[in-house]
């Protein structure tokens, strides 16, 4: 009996111990229930959190870096655009130097791309050359292509501008108003050519020792370095389109009508 109830107590406590690891393995589900919270929610915590605002810090990064690389691209197109630029134009940096105000040692370095262009460089220079600040750095035209025609009146003579891009080859509509008498030739000169087509009217060409009548559909191309003048043949209007250079431009539109030397006859 004795040893039975003994056998009882000891399987009882066997039990027990059973019961022990039923406990034992209440712990554990305990320990995968904590674990699982522990694990699920604040390793989710941690994740979300700290890998969101990672992953934001990377690409903003990564955003940064490429806007930061294709400013940087545009800036060194610059140099040699202009380099290019000046060389077609038949500038040297001495000249350069002196119409701009700006040293031939930092032009040397910024056509080169040892000088990093910056506004108050790229100013003087589009104004020398004539072209816009976009055409320097190289940024791509948008908004309305129409041109609006803007007349100017010079010499007498009324031109139309039929182009708006700076520099390069300048068209326009050029009008020789009806005059009582013809006027006397008073010929000019500068670098670069002209091309003429004649609209209506009879247009004088006078070029170097040659004397020429362009009736309407006639055109004609010379070289400016030879002396020249364009005027109505009979004393009628004459309308015409003409193309010319940048020192045609500063010679026929550009030039000062009111200055000492004007000659309101001349073209």
């Amino acid at each position: 009996m004795s040893g039975d109830a003994g056998g009882g107590r000891d399987s009882g406590t066997e039990g027990t111990g059973t019961a022990g690891t039923g406990a034992q393995g209440t712990g554990s589900w305990d320990t995968g229930s904590t674990g699982s919270r522990e694990t699920g929610s604040e390793g989710g915590r941690v994740s979300g959190r700290g890998g969101g605002r990672e992953s934001g810090r990377g690409r903003g990064r990564d955003s940064g870096s490429r806007a930061t690389d294709d400013v940087l691209g545009v800036l060194d197109a610059v140099g040699p655009r202009l380099r290019a630029l000046r060389r077609r134009r038949g500038i040297t940096l001495a000249d350069l130097a002196a119409e701009t105000g700006i040293s031939e040692s930092t032009l040397s370095r910024l056509e080169s791309g040892r000088r990093r262009a910056t506004l108050e460089l790229l100013l003087p220079l589009a104004r020398r050359y004539d072209v816009p600040l976009d055409d320097l750095v190289g940024a791509p035209r948008t908004g309305d292509p129409r041109i609006h025609l803007k007349p100017v009146h010079r010499f007498g003579m009324v031109f139309v501008p039929l182009s708006r891009r700076p520099g390069g080859i300048h068209a326009f509509k050029m009008i020789i108003p009806a005059r009582p008498e013809p006027l006397e030739p008073t010929p000019q000169t500068h670098e670069g050519h002209e091309w003429v087509y004649v609209l209506g009217g009879r247009l004088r060409l006078v070029l170097g020792d040659r004397d020429l009548v362009l009736p309407p559909g006639e055109a004609a191309e010379f070289d400016t370095s030879l002396p020249h003048w364009l005027g109505s043949a009979d004393g009628g209007a004459v309308e015409l389109l003409i193309l010319f250079g940048p020192h045609g431009m500063r010679a026929h539109v550009r030039a000062d009508p009111t200055g000492p030397d004007a000659d309101p006859d001349r073209t």
